[in-house]
């Protein structure tokens, strides 16, 4: 529940006032270190000891298509109208899909353990922070309703929280071989995030020392969290 409580509080403060891009560039760099110290320290390490190359090489590249297959698809996106609304449906169907996959995955970490699944929602939470202060921006330069806007968030955040919870639940009780390849699958996918979603947008600001030292404390901080044991 928490990433869709940051979800909605990411819209509600882009809905009373729009973060400037350079706030919005240390969130997604304090996200992307996360989010990268979490395949690092508790993703990678799961997915070496089993020593299964064939099915780390299956999961890995269907990660890795899928996302760039998101990816297409979410550049080639065009606005429908609607009534009165002029709704990005293409931006709204991507997000979806990307959401359900960042659900998908965090019913794999708590598949992977407890304290992988846990480190991977605060993660993530931080990631939809800033994904609800975009879509709710985009949506109002849409001139799209407050209350409208707020009503779309809330239902992409709904995605997250069924495929999370289907993803946990399906995840669960799977074989070795299987589990191998869903691990490898999130490692790809969570790595093309940080790298071609996080990132890229990241430096659409310009860089300073202070984004590059948030994204290397955000992952010093996830380092030493997935060190103590809880």
């Amino acid at each position: 529940m928490i990433p869709v409580f940051t979800m909605l509080a990411g819209s509600v403060i882009a809905i009373l006032k729009t973060p400037n891009g350079n706030i919005r560039s240390l969130i997604l760099h304090f996200a992307a270190g996360v989010v990268f110290s979490v395949v690092a320290v508790e993703i990678l390490p799961d997915v070496i000891k089993e020593h299964k190359p064939l099915q780390v090489l299956i999961g890995f590249c269907l990660g890795f298509i899928l996302m760039i297959g998101i990816r297409r698809f979410s550049e080639s996106k065009k606005t429908a109208t609607s009534g009165q609304y002029n709704l990005p449906i293409g931006l709204l169907v991507a997000i979806g899909i990307d959401i359900c996959i960042d659900g998908v995955l965090l019913g794999i970490g708590f598949a992977a353990g407890n304290k992988e699944g846990v480190l991977l929602a605060i993660a993530l939470s931080i990631e939809l922070l800033s994904l609800g202060m975009a879509t709710a921006t985009e949506l109002r330069n849409q001139n799209t309703s407050k209350r409208r806007t707020m009503i779309l968030v809330g239902g992409l955040a709904l995605v997250f929280f069924i495929s999370a919870v289907v993803g946990a639940t399906l995840l669960h009780k799977t074989s070795d071989s299987s589990m191998e390849v869903i691990l490898s699958f999130g490692l790809s996918a969570l790595l093309f995030l940080v790298t071609e979603e996080l990132l890229t947008e990241a430096h659409e600001e310009k860089e300073t020392v202070w984004h590059t030292s948030v994204f290397f404390g955000g992952f010093l901080l996830f380092l030493i969290l997935g060190m103590i044991n809880f």
